[in-house]
């Protein structure tokens, strides 16, 4: 009686895992995502008006 599928071991080669962390280690950020990170956060006053009010509105003061 021939063995079925399930009964055939499986090759466990690493070979799968070296490409995943190669591809992972490789890609890093792209530059236009570090640009951005990198750039300063400017933020208007009238911005800074509505974020007090709205904390106020909730309750939230101090």
């Amino acid at each position: 009686m021939t063995k079925t599928i399930t009964d055939q071991p499986q090759a466990k080669g690493v070979a799968r895992l070296r490409e995943f962390t190669r591809h992972e280690r490789e890609s890093g950020t792209h530059p236009a995502i570090a640009m951005l990170r990198s750039r300063p956060q400017s933020r208007s006053e009238e911005n800074r008006k509505v974020v007090e009010y709205a904390r106020i509105e909730r309750g939230q003061t101090g």
